[in-house]
């Protein structure tokens, strides 16, 4: 069972959800609307022959921060990690992330398969952003991104992401170590 707008303020204000910042405006009937942070990394084409994960061979990757009021712009077929500017997570709800439709009318996926939050998990949300248009689309950090849904546990559990979860403590921190970039 997913919270409605009024289970989600409840919740919230109760300390059973984290969202930070928090603001009113970007509830809707059954989920938050949550905006693009200012952090990109990219796979560095030209020092990756392959990747193989399971002899744990990883692209090599940099790093770009981007300004607000600045553009990213993400060519067609391509993939990066981007993050939220929001800070969320839960230790009694499951939360789902979805795109929004009206980026994904213009090609924008913002995650290929990791769509759930585990309960105990509290995080700036990495995004795999993907264009599959065959233009390119600006990223601008601030922008509406994705929508949070939370759904109700059957009961809590037994495990804690807190604990178990491989990226609990440093969710930007990938496979490989990122080299920096200067800001756009």
């Amino acid at each position: 069972m997913f919270l409605s707008d009024v289970d989600i303020e409840k919740a919230v204000r109760a300390g059973e959800i984290t969202i930070e910042p928090w603001d009113p405006k970007r509830l809707q009937p059954a989920s938050y609307d949550i905006r693009l942070g200012n952090k990109f990394i990219e796979n560095v084409a030209s020092n990756t022959p392959l990747i193989d994960p399971v002899k744990k061979i990883y692209a090599k990757t940099s790093e770009t921060i981007v300004k607000d009021g600045d553009e990213y712009i993400l060519h067609p077929g391509i993939s990066v990690l981007g993050t939220s500017k929001e800070y969320f997570g839960s230790d009694h709800f499951l939360i789902q992330i979805g795109g929004k439709s009206s980026l994904a009318r213009v090609g924008l996926m913002i995650h290929n398969t990791a769509g759930i939050i585990n309960p105990g998990h509290f995080l700036n949300i990495t995004l795999e952003l993907t264009n599959q248009n065959n233009v390119p689309i600006i990223l601008r950090p601030g922008m509406d991104i994705a929508q949070l849904t939370f759904s109700k546990l059957t009961s809590p559990p037994k495990q804690s992401y807190k604990k178990i979860g491989r990226f609990a403590k440093d969710n930007w921190k990938h496979f490989t170590q990122a080299r920096k970039r200067k800001s756009r």
